[in-house]
């Protein structure tokens, strides 16, 4: 193997090696937007309230 082609080689090994880095980054950044995203939406949404607030509030229980 001469010289240029092994040069070749590791260029285009070096340059894969930089977009695959680029696409990770890009998708750590999106994961964790989404992830503030839904830190921010659990904090602000609110319980729901019953609609009927006596239903579920006794058990009865025969033995």
């Amino acid at each position: 193997m001469d010289i240029a082609a092994l040069s070749m080689m590791l260029s285009q090994t070096n340059v894969n090696q930089q977009a695959s880095l680029s696409v990770m980054k890009m998708a750590m950044n999106t994961a964790e937007q989404n992830g503030q995203a839904m830190q921010e939406l659990m904090q602000t949404t609110q319980t729901p309230v019953s609609l009927e607030p006596h239903l579920g509030n006794s058990v009865d229980l025969k033995g």
